[in-house]
């Protein structure tokens, strides 16, 4: 039977000495896409992550995958990027590479002939007979991903996949992930960087302290977090747009004219509905070049979102 929801955890909790790791935490992943997992260090976010992979497991709760609680058979189907992550110093790359392979239940003429597709399409096959201690960290990670995919999993984990990557090799590796998904596999995707999760992410979780503070997909998140605000770019006299935005009852929160001598604003509406009187308005006022909502930006979000969570639990020391 098909299942919308490759993975379902139900109010996982997890305790450590003096430490509570993950209190009452529920995540539904979709399938098929990419699940941005956040939240600040220390949050959670590993042990939740530890879990699914069946490395540790909760104290309370379930982990329901692709349709069945998630037992350690399960881990054939997930590949599992760590943050924390090595390779043998001494062994060779290419026999490294075979090595993790051959773990996964691939057999080595199997695993060689993936292995040496992926390495000529990454453009590391010079690298297969050489030292894993003469590898860049950006080389290093270009094999660990290859090890991870290698076995087609249905769920792919990544924590922070970028980390010390140049821009140039991220966006390889952000193609990749989105080609994998259009192939079918579901990424759970932990990161601290906001502009690959509004780049990759059609879902996301926000973990803070321990606690699911923010779900659900990423579009109805921005949009929920926006604050009323529009971007105006016009021609005419800064004064006559002030005027004619106080007469409407918005604010200017921000304006000035760019190094090409566009004019531009940050208008705030006092309410939803008072959009049409302020274009209007402005529209008396000065020439409308661009009049677009502003979107708030998964940075703001997240800084919000942790914000708001923490001041509620200092105030609320039971929650």
């Amino acid at each position: 039977m098909y299942m919308e929801n490759i993975l379902i955890a139900e109010n996982i909790t997890k305790d450590f000495t003096g430490h509570r790791a993950l209190d009452n935490v529920s995540i539904e992943v979709p399938r098929g896409k990419v699940y941005g997992l956040l939240g600040p260090n220390g949050a959670g976010k590993t042990t939740l992550i530890r879990i699914i992979n069946h490395i540790t497991a909760p104290d309370r709760g379930s982990v329901i995958f692709d349709g069945h609680t998630l037992t350690a058979a399960d881990t054939a189907c997930i590949g599992y990027l760590p943050e924390e992550r090595g390779l043998y110093k001494k062994m060779k790359v290419g026999d490294q590479a075979l090595f993790f392979a051959r773990l996964k239940g691939l057999s080595k003429a199997e695993a060689t002939a993936r292995l040496k597709e992926w390495f000529d399409h990454l453009e590391i096959s010079d690298w297969w007979d050489k030292k894993v201690e003469e590898l860049s960290k950006g080389m290093a990670q270009k094999v660990q991903f290859i090890v991870t995919v290698l076995h087609r999993p249905k769920l792919l984990i990544f924590d922070e996949p970028f980390s010390g990557f140049d821009p140039i090799n991220a966006g390889v590796l952000k193609r990749e992930i989105l080609k994998l998904r259009d192939e079918g596999a579901t990424v759970i995707f932990s990161t601290h960087n906001m502009s690959s999760v509004e780049e990759l992410c059609e879902n996301i979780t926000l973990i803070n302290r321990s606690r699911n503070i923010l779900s659900g997909p990423v579009a109805e998140i921005r949009e929920r977090f926006s604050d009323n605000s529009y971007e105006l770019s016009y021609i005419g006299a800064p004064d006559a747009l002030a005027a004619a935005v106080a007469s409407a009852g918005a604010d200017i929160i921000s304006g000035g004219v760019d190094p090409l001598g566009n004019a531009t604003a940050t208008l705030r509406m006092p309410r939803a509905e008072a959009v049409r009187d302020v274009i209007a308005a402005v529209n008396a006022a000065v020439d409308i070049r661009a009049f677009t909502p502003r979107i708030a930006s998964m940075d703001d979000i997240f800084v919000r979102a942790v914000e708001t969570s923490n001041q509620n639990t200092e105030n609320n020391p039971t929650l």
